[in-house]
């Protein structure tokens, strides 16, 4: 190799010519033609028959005619208004073939991961079973609530429910959404003995719209973001307190005008989070799925048990019938009973006493059936669906009917 030295003339990358004597020299490489400046080159539409063309819409539609195809089929479709119109009932077709994606990691995946995880080292002390909803749910917000800005988080939301049999609603914001969440999931916490939410707030009541109502009041300002990080640790300490209380999950948590054992608690606020979850990404214009089946059953399971009890209170306040023929029987014997069977994820069938709480549901006494997909049976129970809107399937005593669907939708409140 030839050194050169500071005067011999040469900078080091050569002359744009080779000299005599010099040997081969490599050249440079060619630049793109994307890299140049100038357009890349159109593909030409090839010359193809009527009928070819028509017998690639089809391809055409789904993106997957070659470029000069492509070039050929829309060239062709300027000329004939029959393709055109063919072609634009295809596209259309296909756009009904794709379901809006989610960011969203599917529902039952955080729940297989830790199944996966527990089998290999099972932990020194389990959450049990019937927490294991409202920690998946609130985790899953928390997911959906980490890259909102400001203006999301602001965004207005519509809550809504049943009450004396019409529709009611609040108007609040994502913030004020979450704010919600930890009032009421503050009656598990103080239940469990942990701090109130509410702290020096007094509510005229337990109930959660009460307390919800006097922490909205007592803020000086709208709720903003600063409100989910006391709403995540409360609920890391009731799913880390509930670990110790063992399998039963029977200490009573007050709602002010009722009680629920602690396991039927949980799955309560289980399934206000997932309601709640899907009004805050509606706001937002985002996707969210539904709970697991595993959970779901779970949540359409404690609706279900609720029914009877929802049902007498609302025949002694006239909002029901008594039915032509009312069958009523001691606490613990098989009376009219209604079919609901639930389809879909999450589903089973459940037989509904209707004359007495203290009746067991049997087929034998069977006067009705109703059928509804898993997920609008649970919108009916949040208030969001109308009773009378409510896609299902019946057959049997209409009143019994009417009865039922109108107690799943009394569930629902603020």
């Amino acid at each position: 190799m030839k050194a050169y030295d500071e005067d011999d003339g040469h900078d080091g990358h050569g002359d744009d010519e080779a000299g005599p004597g010099t040997g081969a020299r490599i050249p440079l490489p060619r630049a793109p033609v994307e890299d140049g400046g100038r357009a890349l080159p159109e593909a030409a539409p090839v010359a193809l028959e009527h009928q070819v063309l028509t017998s690639l819409l089809g391809a055409w539609a789904l993106a997957a005619c070659s470029a000069q195809e492509t070039a050929a089929v829309e060239d062709h479709l300027g000329q004939c208004e029959a393709c055109a119109e063919e072609a634009l009932r295809l596209r259309e077709a296909v756009t009904l073939l794709q379901r809006p994606e989610s960011l969203d990691l599917d529902p039952a995946l955080r729940t297989r991961v830790l199944d996966g995880c527990l089998e290999r080292r099972p932990p020194r002390i389990p959450v049990p079973e019937w927490a294991t909803p409202y920690d998946a749910e609130t985790a899953r917000l928390d997911a959906l609530l980490q890259d909102f800005g400001d203006a999301e988080w602001h965004a207005p939301v519509r809550l809504r429910w049943f009450e004396d049999d019409g529709t009611a609603s609040r108007r609040t914001t994502v913030a004020g959404v979450i704010a919600h969440l930890l009032t009421v999931d503050g009656t598990v916490a103080v239940a469990l003995g942990l701090d109130d939410p509410l702290g020096d707030i007094t509510a005229p009541s337990r109930t959660p719209a009460a307390r919800t109502e006097a922490y909205w009041r007592a803020s000086h300002y709208p709720p903003t973001r600063a409100v989910r990080a006391p709403w995540r640790e409360q609920g890391h300490s009731i799913v880390r307190t509930v670990a110790f209380t063992g399998d039963a999950g029977g200490m009573p948590v007050s709602y002010g005008d009722f009680e629920l054992p602690l396991r039927d608690a949980m799955l309560d606020r289980a399934f206000e989070c997932w309601v709640h979850a899907e009004d805050i990404a509606e706001a937002v214009d985002y996707p969210y799925e539904p709970p697991s089946a595993r959970h779901l059953n779970g949540m359409i399971d404690l609706a279900a048990r609720m029914l009877p009890g929802v049902l007498a209170a609302r025949r002694r306040a006239g909002l029901a019938t008594p039915g032509d023929r009312p069958h009523l029987v001691a606490a613990g014997e098989p009376g009219r009973s209604l079919r609901l069977e639930i389809e879909g994820s999450g589903g089973g069938e459940w037989l509904i006493p209707l004359d007495s709480p203290g009746a067991v549901g049997s087929a034998d006494h069977e006067v009705a059936h109703v059928a509804l997909d898993g997920v609008e049976f649970c919108r009916l129970a949040a208030g969001h669906v109308p009773p009378a809107e409510a896609a299902a399937g019946q057959a049997g005593d209409r009143e019994a009917i009417q009865d039922v669907l109108f107690a799943a939708a009394s569930l629902s409140r603020l």
